[in-house]
């Protein structure tokens, strides 16, 4: 998950600073009950694009970190009160350090800049531990993988994950021109290993976007397929998979869609023995704040799977882009920064 797309999938690139970057059923995004704050140590920098930087973050003291799988991200902590996400390029095979690739977004809120700009080695920040709302299959007949710009973050991590395992993929990678592009070199060494796995599109060099439609009808039914890009990119992604199995269809969006409640209901909050009055138009992670009650938060736009609570009663209106269509008819998960309730009362496990 990083910041940044303005690329031929989408005139408009995503509301920025959210993502660097829907999983099957029954999945965990939510941060472990115990999970503390890490403090971490920038040990490198290094650029990988024209505008993409790879930070490498390591223990203060040279211990192992929480280990984590392919797919996930972290929290960074950063001044002026920012949170962001990013997707770790790693696999999950690396214990002593996180990686992550970050691009500087044109639009950007404080997030890309202040990494861009101010991160130096030797900083310290403060890092949410990993957690995964894009979690890949282990053991699938093939995976198969299409990135837009930043979205080949969490795929990178997939990739290096699966070439440890043995496992067959193939990756169709889209970027605005080879500039723009991180990792080439890397993917490119991949190619030449075992030909035919690795698709380039460049725009600038092609004249067109990537024809992710044609692409994807050569996949067999049977395979893993994942999507980490631009939002027209996922949604031309979506439309080409409806003829496979839900649950071997995987995407990760960078963007809420900036939705919000639209009628008001009670939210109770079972261990703290509260009930409170959420209006329509406000989130319930919004008025749980205003009372006081601490809670778990990075995007804010249901994307980012840190605000995951377990639901007891009533049945919730979900705004999100985490939660696959099974956890959502579930009716057992809610992202509290965005989503509401269909119900007069919403019992949350708080």
């Amino acid at each position: 998950m990083s910041e940044g797309f303005n690329m031929g999938f989408d005139a408009a690139a995503p509301d920025p600073e959210t993502w660097d970057t829907a999983a099957p059923a029954a999945a965990s995004h939510a941060l472990p009950a115990d999970g503390q704050s890490l403090s971490l140590r920038v040990s490198a920098i290094t650029m990988v694009a024209e505008t993409i930087r790879a930070i490498e973050l390591v223990s203060r003291d040279g211990a192992p970190l929480p280990g984590f799988t392919a797919g996930a991200h972290i929290n960074l902590k950063l001044p002026g009160g920012l949170s962001r996400s990013y997707s770790l390029t790693n696999g999950p095979e690396t214990t002593d350090r996180y990686t992550i690739a970050v691009n500087r977004d044109v639009a950007s809120r404080g997030g890309s800049a202040y990494i861009a700009e101010k991160l130096k080695p030797g900083d310290v920040l403060t890092v949410d531990p990993p957690h995964n709302t894009f979690p890949m299959v282990a053991g699938a007949e093939l995976s198969a993988f299409f990135a837009g710009g930043i979205g080949i973050t969490p795929v990178l991590a997939m990739i290096r994950h699966l070439e440890r395992l043995g496992q067959p993929w193939k990756l169709f990678y889209a970027a605005r021109n080879r500039a723009s592009a991180a990792f080439v070199a890397e993917l490119e060494a991949l190619e030449v290993q075992i030909p035919g796995r690795v698709h380039f599109h460049f725009d600038d060099e092609a004249g067109k976007v990537m024809p992710l439609l044609k692409l994807a009808a050569g996949i067999p039914k049977a395979a893993h397929v994942y999507c980490c890009g631009p939002g027209k990119m996922i949604e031309i992604f979506k439309a080409s998979a409806g003829w496979r199995p839900q649950d071997n269809v995987h995407v990760e969006h960078f963007a809420g869609t900036n939705a919000r409640p639209t009628t008001a209901f009670t939210v109770v909050l079972k261990r703290q023995g509260k009930e409170f009055h959420v209006p329509a138009g406000e989130s319930i992670m919004q008025v749980l704040m205003d009372n006081g009650i601490a809670v778990a938060h990075s995007c804010r736009e249901g994307v980012c799977g840190t605000c995951e609570t377990r639901v007891l009663e009533g049945v919730p209106d979900h705004k999100d882009n985490v939660l696959s269509p099974r956890e959502r008819e579930s009716n057992t998960l809610i992202m509290t920064c965005c989503s509401g309730a269909k119900t007069d009362r919403l019992v949350l496990d708080i």
